[in-house]
């Protein structure tokens, strides 16, 4: 069977994009999307998605990590989605679509900037050495001495899979403060289990955990992550995150076809 596909990245967070509008991708084989996402046996990808289709919705998106399991939601991959479905001409330049963690609203702008709503953030559990939230999966953010020689890879897997987080592990992100606007950060991604180029809604916990901490008293911020930049805004009512949104470039690397 030939298996038509897409390549997006955003920010260097690249997906495998499919068509699955016709239900034709055997979506519990688990290790055909591992071999797919593979970078040197398939066609390489920090994640794979589907594009569903959806009776209330533009469309479904169904992702999937690296390591061939579904997941939590996706920002960048969300943001990749979208500028897919407009490919596709399922959308315009604006969409409504369901995830693993509810509705999602997006635009899309002239420039090919995507910007998506996120989940409301309530719960946000601070402690002197990290915060913890979820944005739509579950993220550690923590500040740290020089990030830029900071071993991401082998201090986030520590704690991915310490007692911390037990089974379930978390996402883990290293901060950095640039000023009252900027911070940089470094994401280690659970089910890809390594450092990764950016992370969406790594971005988003980052932006919330620095004002939720008073790192910042600002609702737009700007994030420099390895493979580029990410904005997060965001409204705060009586401690509550809303109206969150995460901006930022998705864009089409290629096509092909592979045989499965």
């Amino acid at each position: 069977m030939q298996l038509d596909f897409y390549k997006y990245q955003g920010t260097g967070n690249d997906f495998v994009m499919i068509d699955n509008r016709f239900n034709t991708f055997p979506k519990e084989n688990t290790q055909l999307v591992a071999h797919l996402c593979d970078r040197r046996f398939g066609i390489g990808a920090d994640g794979l998605i589907l594009l569903d289709n959806d009776t209330d919705t533009d469309f479904r998106m169904v992702y999937y990590n690296s390591d061939g399991n579904l997941s939590s939601m996706c920002g960048n991959g969300g943001r990749c989605l979208v500028a897919f479905a407009k490919k596709l001409n399922v959308i315009q330049n604006e969409t409504t679509f369901i995830a693993t963690d509810g509705l999602h609203y997006a635009t899309v702008g002239n420039d090919g900037i995507v910007s998506l709503q996120m989940i409301d953030v309530e719960a946000i559990n601070n402690t002197s050495e990290y915060s913890f939230l979820n944005t739509g999966s579950p993220h550690h953010v923590q500040l740290v001495d020089d990030l830029e020689h900071f071993n991401v890879k082998d201090n986030g897997a520590a704690i991915r899979y310490g007692e911390l987080y037990g089974k379930e592990g978390s996402n883990i992100n290293f901060v950095k403060k640039i000023d009252e606007a900027t911070f940089s950060l470094r994401t280690y991604e659970r089910g890809v289990e390594d450092e990764t180029l950016a992370c969406g809604t790594g971005a988003t916990a980052v932006a919330i955990a620095m004002n939720a901490t008073g790192q910042t008293d600002l609702n737009v911020i700007n994030l420099n992550v390895e493979g580029g930049k990410l904005a997060v805004s965001f409204e705060k009512i009586d401690g509550k995150y809303t109206n969150v949104f995460l901006k930022g470039p998705a864009e089409f690397v290629f096509k092909g076809t592979i045989e499965i």
